[in-house]
């Protein structure tokens, strides 16, 4: 190529007009009050999941009154939409959680929920104590930000709104894995796929990532102890299961402070509930007790396997009874592993929507890691709380003393919306 060759095409490149990179902070300020309001409301009215009926209708609705393509009833409750700019370029998917869970709310807000339910035969209040109201919220800012930049865009964005993150109910499936099943990537097969999640115990102004092993794997179990029932007042005339299922306790907190390399991974086993007995003076004839499982390897995550289920029937046997093992009972939750590369190239997107942090391996469990088999994932935290105050002491997710700031709001916004636009070649 000559050097005249070379200086015109310099001066025609020059001389083309050049699309200015979408303006992050114009497109968020344009929904946040918005993304405040929807938040609020779906605050007020949690639903469980597999049964997000309401807030999936109210995310349909806004997502045709942008104009896309909408497909709902997707693993029940779930709602997906599609942007096409009409012009090549990457393919991405966008992930929000709509599930709430059986905790009773105790903060004061004008909004707090109200809301009742039967759950495991029990009666219980139903709160956004994890933040899904706010991932659903900030996701449907998001999208509304988008296609107002439509003609500023390549490529084409998969807006996920995923029900049963928490899990599905017992004798049902749903979640991510269920979306999967029933074709999500079948036509549309995403170069990237992000998702956030609000967090207590870290700044609203705060953004946290790690790259590669990022939170657990999740598995459940269900252990039944089999005793024989008897009088309280004669113990010795049957088997006590409760002292059996005591001692089982006990013994399996061994898995983890002898028989687990912890120096490789962490590792956690936790009972969560513990059901046997009506009345004070009759040994029941049976215990049942239901449990977690966090890892990080698949070797550690085997051996706890195998060990809990070995300690259940040796130390059963030894008290005269019998167990009925699950492990691993209900679906369980990969390792959610953030792609390095991917991880690299957003952190600049995500500096410019907020401080960044990288934070040691987290042994909650998120369902989104199951995406991670199908396309490059990120998965990244929000502050919750408001700076200023003690993070080691504020309630955690979970709690029915959860607080989101809406702050964390405002950082989801614009933090999705760079690693949106930054994935899409901005």
């Amino acid at each position: 190529m000559n050097d005249k060759l070379i200086v015109a095409l310099i001066l025609s490149f020059a001389a083309a007009p050049v699309a200015a990179a979408p303006d992050v902070e114009r497109m968020a300020a344009a929904v946040d009050a918005r993304v405040v309001e929807w938040r609020r409301d779906i605050h007020e009215h949690p639903e469980l999941g597999n049964r997000e009926f309401r807030t999936a209708a109210l995310v349909a609705a806004h997502l045709r009154g942008l104009g896309l393509e909408v497909r709902t009833e997707v693993a029940h409750t779930g709602v997906v939409a599609i942007l096409r700019t009409g012009r090549p370029g990457p393919r991405i998917a966008l992930r929000a959680d709509m599930d709430a869970l059986p905790v009773t709310e105790q903060v004061d807000l004008p909004f707090a929920s109200k809301v009742t339910t039967e759950f495991r035969g029990q009666t219980t209040g139903v709160m956004h104590a994890c933040g899904h109201d706010a991932h659903v919220a900030i996701l449907m800012g998001v999208a509304e930000a988008l296609v107002r930049a439509r003609d500023e865009l390549t490529g084409e964005v998969q807006f996920i709104f995923q029900p049963a993150e928490e899990g599905a109910p017992e004798g049902e499936e749903g979640g991510a894995g269920l979306m999967l099943r029933e074709g999500l990537f079948a036509d549309f097969k995403p170069d990237a796929v992000f998702a956030l999640h609000v967090s207590a115990g870290i700044p609203s102004d705060t953004i946290a990532v790690r790259p590669g092993p990022f939170l657990a794997a999740a598995d459940s179990f269900r252990i039944v102890v089999k005793g024989r029932q008897a009088h309280g007042s004669r113990p010795w005339s049957g088997v006590d299961p409760i002292v059996a299922a005591a001692d089982i306790i006990g013994t399996a907190q061994t898995l983890v402070s002898r028989r687990s390399e912890l120096t490789r991974a962490p590792v956690v086993v936790t009972f969560g509930a513990i059901n046997g007995g009506i009345r004070q003076n009759i040994i029941p004839d049976e215990v049942e007790m239901i449990g977690t499982i966090r890892t990080f390897e698949p070797d550690m995550r085997e051996l706890v396997f195998e060990g809990l289920g070995e300690i259940a029937e040796r130390v059963a046997s030894a008290h005269g009874a019998t167990v009925e093992l699950q492990i691993p009972w209900l679906d369980g939750y990969p390792v959610t592993r953030n792609e390095p590369e991917l991880t690299a190239r957003m952190r600049p997107a995500l500096e410019r929507a907020g401080k960044v942090i990288e934070i040691p391996p987290i042994t909650g469990a998120e369902d989104f890691s199951m995406y991670g088999d199908y396309a490059p994932a990120l998965f990244f935290f929000v502050g919750a709380t408001p700076p200023g105050q003690d993070m080691s002491a504020v309630p955690t997710n979970h709690s029915p003393l959860f607080y989101l700031d809406e702050a964390a709001l405002k950082l989801g916004t614009r933090a999705m919306l760079e690693v949106a636009l930054e994935a899409l070649g901005r």
